[in-house]
């Protein structure tokens, strides 16, 4: 009988052993696979000025998710380059229209598209929209009119508005479109609901969904590799146990 108690607790460890095992193997593949994920897609950027403030700061550092300039959509914060702005620098501004929309300031206090007045509560707390005149432009097919969140110090397209593009960007000059602010661990971008009737909003990246692979993955990695010692430390506390003498009362 004792050997076939024995037997069993063997039979039980092992089976612990293998399952501890594939946890390891599965968090393994998710952790590193969700990070090979998250380099594939997304592309890291520390903004270097406060003209997105209070959405980004200076100093802040973004998640951008790769794009094509097709895919973008009002609201957007993109990541571009375009040397009649800024030579070989990455910039970071919001679209506000796209092709064929009419843009101005201020009806009511606000941004107009389309003549549609547009909710911004991504602007500073007591910073209306009028902080910006802006005539009224018809944004060229295929370019993108920006304005930056912090209307007062932001060289957006208002400061462009001369040039030939009236300030406006190519949609190929696009690389990327920010999903997040992930140092300070500001988390994901609020969305541009303000917008909405206008057209459909992007829709976020797969941050979210990589963010749960390394999570899960760590925990598996971590728990199946702690299976092992913490069994070993369980069977010396049994073992202790059955040896220990009785004492009579």
């Amino acid at each position: 009988m004792g050997t076939a108690g024995r037997g069993k607790g063997n039979s039980g460890g092992d089976l612990g052993g293998r399952l501890s095992g594939l946890a390891v193997a599965v968090g393994l593949v998710l952790f590193l696979g969700g990070f090979v994920w998250g380099a594939v897609v997304y592309r890291p950027y520390t903004v270097p000025t406060n003209s997105m403030a209070p959405t980004i700061d200076a100093g802040d550092r973004v998640l951008a998710q790769r794009v094509d300039g097709d895919d973008v959509r009002r609201g957007d914060v993109i990541v571009f380059r375009d040397k009649s702005w800024v030579t070989n620098a990455n910039v970071v501004k919001r679209v506000v229209a796209v092709g064929g929309d009419t843009v101005a300031c201020c009806t009511n206090g606000k941004l107009t598209v389309n003549g549609k007045q547009i909710d911004e509560p991504y602007l500073p707390e007591g910073d209306p929209a009028e902080s910006k005149d802006i005539p009224t432009i018809k944004v060229p097919e295929g370019r993108l009119f920006l304005l930056g969140d912090e209307r007062h110090g932001s060289l957006d397209s208002t400061a462009h508005l001369t040039d030939a593009a009236k300030g406006t960007v190519a949609r190929d000059a696009v690389s990327a479109r920010v999903d997040a602010v992930v140092w300070p661990a500001d988390g994901m971008l609020k969305r541009p609901t303000g917008f909405e009737t206008l057209g459909a909003l992007s829709q976020p990246g797969p941050l979210r969904t990589i963010g749960i692979l390394i999570v899960v993955g760590a925990v598996l990695v971590l728990g199946g590799g702690a299976y092992g010692p913490l069994a070993k430390l369980v069977g010396r506390a049994r073992a202790r146990t059955r040896t220990e003498p009785a004492h009579a009362d």
